[in-house]
C-alpha cells in the first residue's frame, strides 16, 4: 500500500470529522444568534445521519462499481461544498438541508477506505493501518475543536465554515495526484460473482459487528455532538477555553487509537489469533467506556471532564478494531458493501444520540440522564463485539448462488441473532 495513499485517506477522514463536527462546535454561538432550542440545535446534529446512514448502502455499491478514487473525490466535492454554503445560511431549513447535504457527501469515505485497506493490506498490518487512518476521527474532531473554536472566537461562525469548506476542496489535488497510475485497481478475486447485500445479511458475525458499532456509536456521537456545550453551557467554560478542552480530549483519543492499532498487530504478529486480538480490545473499549462515561453522570462538570479524557482512550480502544474486523470478515469481495451496511447500522446512532441528548436536556435539564444512555450502550456493544461475532476470519463467499456457504460465521435458519 502506497503511504501517501494512506496518508490522504486519513486526512479524508480527518476532514470528514473536521466537517461533520463543526456545527456542534459553533453551537453555543450559533444556537443564540438564530434563536433556536436546545431541541432543534439537537435536530440538526443528527440531520447530517439521515442523509449519511442510508447513503451507505449506496456507496457501498459504487465503490465496487466504478473507480474507487473517482466515487471519493466525487463525494468530498460535494461535501466541501456544503460546508461552505453553511456559512452563508440564515435560518434552521437552510441548515437542515446543508446537513443532509453534507452526510450525502461524506457517505462514500468509510466505505472507500474499507475497500481499499481490504484490497492491498494484510492482516496482520490492518489493526496499524485502521488505526493511522482512523485516527482523523480524533484529530479531526480536535483540529476543528481548537482552531475552529478560535476562528469563531475571532472572525465568527460563517467565516469558520467558509475557511473549513474551501480547505477539504483542497485535498481533492494531492488525492489524484497519489492514487494515479492504478495504484487502487481491484484485485483479482474481485473479477468472481459479486456479493450481494443478502448474503451480507445472513452471516451472524455481520449482525455482531453491526450491533456492536450501533451500541457504541451512541455514546461517541453524544460526546463528539454535545461536549462544546456541555462545556460552555454546563461547565462554564468560555469558547476558547472549551476549544482547548475539547481538542485535548480528541487528541487523547487520536493518539490512543493509533497506538492501540499497532500493539494489535504486534501482538498477531506474536501469535495472537485475530479472535483473540481483536475482541480483547473490543472489550477492554466497552467496559471502560461504560465505567467512565457512567461516572460523568455523578460528579459536577469540571470532574467530568477528567472523565471524558479516560473516556477518549477507551473510544480508541476500539476504533481501529472496528473496520480491521470487517475488512477481515468480508475480504476484498464484500468489503465495500459490508463496512457499508454495517456503518448504516452505527450511523443511525449518530440520529438517535444528538437528538436524545437533546430531549433529554430539554426535559431534565442536565448532562446526567445522556451520560447513563451512553454507559448502558456501551455494555450492549461489548456483548455484541464479544458474544455474536463467532470468531473472527474470513467469510467463505460462494461462486454459484445455490451452492451452500461451509462457513462457521454463517447464521443457520434455527439460530438467533443474540
Amino acid at each position: 500500500m502506497p503511504a501517501g495513499v494512506v496518508a490522504m485517506l486519513a486526512l479524508a477522514a480527518l476532514l470528514n470529522y473536521v466537517d461533520r463536527g463543526n456545527l456542534a462546535t459553533a453551537a453555543p454561538v450559533l444556537q443564540d444568534e438564530l434563536a433556536l432550542s436546545s431541541s432543534q440545535i439537537g435536530l440538526l446534529l443528527s440531520a447530517f445521519f439521515w442523509a449519511y446512514a442510508p447513503s451507505q448502502l449506496l456507496a457501498g455499491w459504487l465503490v465496487h462499481r466504478y473507480d474507487i478514487r473517482l466515487v471519493l473525490g466525487a463525494g468530498v466535492l460535494l461535501w466541501s461544498a456544503a460546508t461552505t454554503l453553511t456559512g452563508l445560511a440564515n435560518g434552521f431549513v437552510t441548515l437542515l438541508l446543508l446537513r443532509l447535504l453534507l452526510g450525502l457527501g461524506e457517505s462514500v469515505t468509510f466505505p472507500s477506505w474499507a475497500l481499499i485497506l481490504a484490497r492491498h493490506s494484510a492482516e496482520g498490518d490492518r489493526g496499524r493501518l485502521n488505526g493511522l487512518v482512523s485516527s482523523g476521527q480524533g484529530f479531526g474532531p480536535m483540529i476543528g475543536t481548537l482552531f475552529g473554536g478560535l476562528a469563531i472566537a475571532h472572525f465568527g461562525w460563517r467565516a469558520m465554515f467558509v475557511g473549513i469548506g474551501v480547505i477539504t476542496c483542497l485535498w481533492l489535488v494531492p488525492w489524484f495526484r497519489v492514487s494515479r497510475g492504478g495504484v487502487l485497481k481491484p484485485t483479482a478475486q474481485e473479477h468472481s460473482r459479486s456479493v450481494t447485500y443478502g448474503e451480507i445479511l445472513r452471516q451472524r458475525a455481520f449482525w455482531g459487528s453491526a450491533l456492536g458499532q450501533f451500541f457504541m456509536n451512541i455514546g461517541f456521537y453524544f460526546v463528539i455532538s454535545w461536549m462544546p456545550s456541555f462545556l460552555v453551557k454546563a461547565g462554564g467554560f468560555t469558547v476558547s477555553h472549551m476549544a482547548m478542552i475539547g481538542a485535548a480530549i480528541y487528541a487523547i483519543y487520536a493518539i490512543a487509537t493509533v497506538i492501540v492499532g499497532d500493539v494489535s498487530d504486534r501482538w498477531m504478529r506474536r501469535g495472537g489469533s485475530p479472535t483473540l486480538v481483536r475482541k480483547t480490545f473490543f472489550v477492554i473499549a466497552g467496559l471502560g467506556t461504560a465505567v467512565c462515561t457512567g461516572a460523568c453522570a455523578f460528579v459536577v462538570p469540571h470532574d467530568a471532564v477528567w472523565l471524558l479524557g479516560v473516556t477518549a482512550v477507551f473510544f480508541g480502544f476500539s476504533t481501529p478494531m472496528i473496520f480491521a474486523v470487517s475488512s477481515t470478515l468480508a475480504g476484498p469481495r464484500a468489503s465495500g458493501r459490508w463496512t457499508g451496511a454495517q456503518n448504516l447500522s452505527g450511523q443511525i446512532a449518530g440520529i438517535i444520540a444528538p437528538f436524545a441528548t437533546g430531549v433529554l436536556l430539554d426535559l431534565t435539564g442536565t448532562y446526567a440522564a445522556a451520560f447513563a444512555m451512553a454507559a448502558i450502550t456501551a455494555v450492549a456493544a461489548t456483548v455484541a463485539w464479544g458474544v455474536v461475532i463467532p470468531k473472527i476470519a474470513p467469510v467463505k463467499w460462494v461462486d454459484k448462488v445455490n451452492e451452500p456457504a461451509p462457513d462457521s460465521n454463517a447464521l443457520p435458519a434455527t439460530e438467533s441473532v443474540l
